[in-house]
């Protein structure tokens, strides 16, 4: 690889493509590329995180569950951003469980070699925190999205935000999942999904869903997306400027 130009990979992770040529250079002998398999867990809540993942491609879903088993997504990562920010924020573990919703590839790096950087101040620092901000902003607006919009506009939210962090129209995605994701009844995907596709807007089946009209899936969605998103290309177009 030639060192004296940034890194660049298909799918490559947003936060690190922004780093100096100096930083990446310091930090990717150091990243080991592992592969993130569907329903992998990452790390569960409560126990230590030794490690933090920059996913290249694929999403994982940061879970929140209950003693009785229910559970529901609060934020979802993908190339925009690093898995395990608790870690850099003071606390060695979290009360979420990460799982790989969609498959794919990241960079993983040993914890104690984040926090030894993050330490200095630097642009990784700076990067990490302007990152906490979006991911602050998509958990706040799905807890309003939960309370007082519909299934069907809370799916689309979820679908489009799901895109938003792949190279594909397709998820590979089972209605179970997807309830759980958004911590509702089975029956309740099942009914929102159909009215979608019978829209014309997307087609499921066989455990996949294939977005076919995002237009008119945008058009359907509450304004939760446009928040979520709005601000983190805010936030993420901001750090690449301020440290280029």
């Amino acid at each position: 690889m030639d060192q004296s130009r940034r890194f660049v990979i298909p799918g490559q992770n947003r936060l690190l493509s922004a780093l100096s040529r100096d930083l990446q250079i310091q930090l990717l002998p150091r990243m080991e590329k592992v592969t993130l398999t569907v329903s992998q867990v990452l790390f569960e809540a409560g126990t230590p995180i030794n490690h933090v993942y920059f996913p290249l491609s694929g999403a994982t879903s940061l879970i929140m569950a209950l003693r009785s088993g229910e559970t529901v997504e609060i934020g979802t990562v993908g190339n925009e951003g690093v898995v395990g920010l608790a870690l850099f924020m003071g606390g060695e573990t979290t009360p979420s469980r990460a799982l790989v919703q969609s498959p794919g590839y990241a960079f993983r790096l040993k914890g104690s070699l984040l926090k030894r950087e993050f330490e200095r101040a630097g642009a990784l620092q700076y990067l990490l925190l302007r990152y906490t901000q979006a991911l602050i902003t998509q958990m706040a607006q799905t807890a309003v999205c939960n309370r007082h919009h519909g299934l069907e506009q809370q799916l689309c939210r979820w679908l489009l935000l799901s895109l938003d962090r792949l190279c594909s129209n397709e998820l590979t995605l089972t209605e179970e999942l997807i309830a759980n994701m958004l911590g509702v009844g089975h029956e309740g995907v099942i009914e929102a999904a159909g009215k979608l596709q019978a829209a014309g807007l997307i087609h499921y089946g066989r455990g996949k869903i294939t977005v076919r009209d995002r237009a008119q899936l945008e058009a359907r969605v509450c304004e939760c997306y446009g928040v979520v998103k709005g601000e983190s290309e805010r936030v993420l177009g901001a750090m690449v400027e301020a440290v280029s």
